[in-house]
């Protein structure tokens, strides 16, 4: 009897122990999240009448002294503006960045609707590309050519001046995805190909001007064996093989931007977004090169493509748009408000 039972036991453990191991495998493709933390997207409030200046203080969590600052969001404007777009842009352009920025912050408050991140490590946000990249005036001005220092900040903190207390809203409400990215391909991502959830202000607009951007055309090489064993290592499924890799990668479909939305890898479907993931490529857009001794992936733009694009921003502003129209542009249906700060 006593061996009957442990014999019932163990095929117990053995089937818990199988289905363990079944349900931990999963080969399914996903959507990119990017670093903006689409968690983050909640039922947000309507914007206050008022709102007291300690209302608007953020918390930051400062990665390379492990600690929380508390400061103004005003402050952290100015570090983001400063760490995210580069001081050379037209002042019209670092102002769409300032309001973008400055709604991003507050998106990610609690008493502006939003959940606390674990990525946050207690604070609202930290300094890293999980959310904003935020960098203080000394480690800044560090990066910048020295004769141009002050005639950058000074720039920098005008165009966050002139924006003060302005944030984007929808519908009464704190847009709480003001997503954007560095260079577009000549059209924005519509936020549900990227990120599989429809925002119905983050649809694909055209974007021309960007050409000027270093990564508006980026390109990058492998030989059939290496592109086989990359992703043959992330997924076996795939049984890549160099001999007859060209037959067994093809792109299938591509979104209204651009991008690859869905392709095929030996037997399996996954997604552009994926496919860039696995290789670390700049861009979801991209075409497959099979030259007779390597292949070739050239990518058109650098980011998810999600929202506004910087060099298009800069590209508006060149034009004449000021950032009103540029951030009407890039995010559809919202306005620029100014919050009542007393």
């Amino acid at each position: 009897m006593q061996k009957i039972i442990i014999g019932i036991l163990s095929g117990i453990l053995f089937i818990i122990l199988l289905s363990i191991i079944v349900v931990g495998v999963d080969t399914k493709s996903y959507k990119e999240v990017p670093n903006n933390n689409t968690s983050q997207i909640v039922d947000n409030i309507k914007i206050k009448s008022m709102y007291n200046k300690e209302d608007l203080n953020i918390d930051v969590y400062i990665t390379k002294g492990n600690k929380i600052d508390r400061m103004s969001i005003e402050d952290y404007v100015l570090g983001v503006v400063a760490a995210e777009m580069p001081a050379e842009f037209e002042i019209e352009a670092l102002k769409a960045q300032a309001v973008a920025a400055r709604t991003y912050g507050l998106a990610h408050k609690e008493n502006f609707g939003a959940q606390k991140s674990p990525k946050a490590c207690g604070a609202d946000v930290n300094d890293t590309v999980e959310f904003q990249v935020f960098m203080n005036k000394e480690e800044r001005m560090e990066l910048w050519p020295k004769d141009k220092r002050e005639e950058y900040w000074d720039k920098l903190n005008k165009a966050v001046k002139e924006t003060e207390n302005e944030v984007l809203s929808y519908d009464g409400k704190l847009v709480m995805a003001p997503y954007y990215f560095s260079t577009s391909s000549g059209r924005t991502e519509d936020a549900k190909d990227v990120f599989n959830r429809s925002i119905p202000y983050l649809k694909s607009v055209e974007s021309p001007g960007e050409e000027r951007s270093r990564k508006y055309v980026s390109e990058v090489k492998y030989t059939y064996g290496q592109l086989a064993d990359i992703l043959n290592r992330y997924n076996y499924n795939f049984n890549m093989k160099s001999s007859t890799l060209k037959n067994q990668i093809a792109i299938l479909e591509r979104t209204q931007g651009g991008s690859v939305s869905k392709m095929k890898i030996g037997n399996q479907y996954i997604s552009g977004q994926n496919f860039r993931n696995i290789l670390n490529l700049n861009s979801a857009n991209f075409d497959i090169k099979f030259n007779s001794n390597d292949v070739v992936i050239v990518c058109k733009g650098y980011g998810h493509g999600v929202g506004m694009s910087q060099w298009g921003a800069d590209a508006m502003a060149k034009e004449g748009y000021n950032y009103k129209e540029i951030l009407s542009h890039y995010y559809q249906g919202t306005d620029v408000i100014k919050l009542n700060v007393k």
